[in-house]
């Protein structure tokens, strides 16, 4: 067990405030994620299957429900995200449009499809913490479930096996290429990148 086994406090607005107004820059949350897909020390956590933003509101709610639920004595819970730090802007009612970009408003966290929240360890089993979990993911912004390092390890197994043993030869990679029908000029190149499984911040898990 560890010394802080609770859910530590995030802050609503970073240490080091550096007004910087950034532009939407979607690419954030669009496409798989390159870091945070595996557990750290826990057994058991919460998945994204899409893309999105968490603000404050959102971290506060997974803080005060699991370590409500949650014995300290026998769990424990980590986050595997940033707390929020890019600066959302949002203009004041009755204001005209021009006038520049308007102030920040909060900050939120960018989370990608495939990317692990949170994670939760300790002398407890599956059957345990599933609800719990389970209640947690659906408040989310976007699509999220609950799994353990077994589960998360058997859906990508069955992803590369679907992909091995496709027995459809026309993917969506091969038509891609071939620009069959003149589809490239209809695709985006994310669409080439990641061959059509990430539409937007959605994932497209039955294609192959």
């Amino acid at each position: 067990m560890k010394e802080r086994p609770k859910l530590r406090f995030m802050n609503k607005v970073p240490d080091l405030v550096k007004v910087v107004k950034v532009p939407k820059n979607l690419k954030d949350i669009r496409g798989p994620a390159s870091h945070g897909r595996d557990f750290q020390e826990g057994q058991y956590g919460i998945l994204a299957l899409g893309g999105g933003y968490l603000h404050w509101g959102h971290f506060e709610m997974m803080r005060l429900t699991l370590n409500r639920k949650f014995d300290p004595r026998a769990t424990f819970s980590n986050w595997l995200i940033e707390a929020p730090n890019k600066p959302i802007t949002r203009k004041g009612l009755g204001q005209r449009m021009g006038g520049g970009k308007g102030a920040v408003d909060h900050y939120v966290t960018p989370v990608k499809a495939e990317q692990l929240v949170l994670e939760v360890g300790g002398r407890c089993e599956f059957a345990e913490v599933l609800p719990i979990l389970t209640q947690v993911a659906k408040k989310l912004p976007f699509p999220a479930k609950a799994v353990s390092r077994e589960s998360l390890q058997q859906l990508r197994e069955e992803q590369e096996e679907r992909q091995k043993n496709n027995q459809n030869p026309w993917t969506f990679e091969r038509l891609v290429t071939r620009n069959m029908m003149g589809c490239r000029k209809y695709l985006s190149p994310y669409d080439l990148q990641f061959k059509g499984r990430y539409w937007g911040k959605r994932i497209l898990k039955d294609r192959v």
